[in-house]
């Protein structure tokens, strides 16, 4: 029995964190957020809407500085007023915001969402289990590497779900007529608009896959679709 207790613990632990990180997500965004009112944006958004034959749309902007668009485990899409006051200054266009609007939308409707708080309860429970389990036969290594093996492993979980979103909003953005190319102009102002002022790349972006290939990938969706 004594051999299973750090999977247990690892177990029980997961599912606490998953309760308590959902709640404290729901709690900060509930408390930092508000509906997006832009006519513009509106505009774009309801031809998103009309795609997907849905009434509306609900986006809202999240009271923080970084350049982020995020889906909540809920359901509900955001932008940041960081990415908001990147579009009022003109430096990113408005149909390059509904591709990022899209993006999430991807998230939402691919469970993405509501499986990534999950997936980091379970990182974290794994991550404690391999701890337990290495730190007795590699004490002062075991930890490191633990750590090591689960962030490979959510960084690969990651990619995946950025490719499968990025084709879910190409599908969208072509259906409402806005087509690809705001999607793609938007990943090469990508990293200059979410440069940090130590010059260091945000980590959220470094788990996401280079821009360079999600270009080609989306061009492949276009061959295969017959746009451009």
């Amino acid at each position: 029995m004594l051999k299973f207790t750090p999977i247990l613990l690892a177990i029980i632990y997961a599912v606490v964190m998953y309760r308590v990180s959902a709640w404290r997500t729901k709690r900060m965004l509930d408390e930092q957020s508000t509906e997006l009112a832009d006519p513009g944006l509106k505009k774009l958004i309801d031809r998103m809407a009309a795609s997907l034959e849905l009434p509306r749309i609900r986006v809202h902007i999240y009271e923080i500085d970084p350049v982020n668009g995020l889906a909540a485990p809920d359901g509900r899409i955001f932008i940041t007023r960081g990415f908001y006051r990147k579009y009022t200054n003109g430096e990113v266009t408005g149909e390059e915001i509904a591709s990022v609007i899209a993006h999430e939308l991807g998230h939402v409707a691919l469970g993405h969402s509501r499986r990534r708080m999950i997936d980091f309860s379970g990182q974290n429970a794994l991550r404690t289990a391999l701890a337990m389990v290495l730190t007795r036969f590699i004490p002062v290594v075991g930890p490191w590497i633990a750590n090591m093996l689960t962030t490979m492993l959510a960084a690969r979980l990651s990619r995946g779900d950025e490719y499968e979103a990025d084709e879910y909003a190409a599908a969208l953005l072509t259906k409402s007529g806005i087509g690809t190319g705001p999607q793609k102009s938007l990943f090469e102002k990508l990293e200059a608009l979410t440069q940090s002022r130590s010059g260091a790349v945000p980590a959220w972006l470094m788990s996401h896959p280079k821009t360079g290939e999600r270009i080609k990938a989306i061009e492949g969706l276009e061959a295969k679709w017959g746009t451009a």
